[in-house]
């Protein structure tokens, strides 16, 4: 199912590319990111690359978003330095993104290709970690797998 890029999704791009021409520098920030809150408020961010991996712009929204009360994410994009566009998310990413906004349109593609799908379709046949769950297991994603906080 894929859902042609709106009026709010162009202004997401527009935010995601206005802050890797502004804020990315170097080898140490090359992506952005911003989401769409269910609210409508954009939260931006850029990724923290180091040689031991570091978090992609995408994952470093979702902790920014935190840290403004903001829980539910509607749609997000990533935009490369460079005037490179919108570049979709890597593997780990999707499945992160799927984990905790299963609901969550991403949007992909380049020039007026551009489209939103749902995060699931980035992902055939993927493993949800909340669908392996027992009933009785009520912790989110901070208290898998040894996460701080757990």
């Amino acid at each position: 199912m894929v859902m042609r890029t709106q009026d709010l999704d162009h202004e997401l791009i527009q935010a995601a590319a206005e802050v890797a021409r502004t804020r990315c520098r170097g080898d140490n920030h090359t992506m952005a990111a911003a989401a769409r809150a269910r609210d409508g408020r954009i939260v931006t961010a850029v990724n923290a690359y180091h040689f031991t991996g570091g978090p992609c712009a995408e994952l470093v929204v979702i902790g920014a978003a935190a840290t403004q009360g903001v829980y539910e994410l509607d749609t997000i994009v990533a935009v490369g330095d460079r005037d490179r566009g919108v570049v979709s998310p890597c593997g780990r990413c999707r499945q992160v993104l799927l984990d905790y906004f299963p609901a969550l349109k991403v949007i992909v593609g380049q020039g007026d290709r551009l489209r939103a799908v749902p995060v699931t379709e980035l992902l055939p046949e993927s493993y949800v970690w909340a669908d392996h769950q027992l009933e009785t297991d009520s912790a989110g994603p901070s208290a898998r797998c040894g996460a701080p906080g757990a």
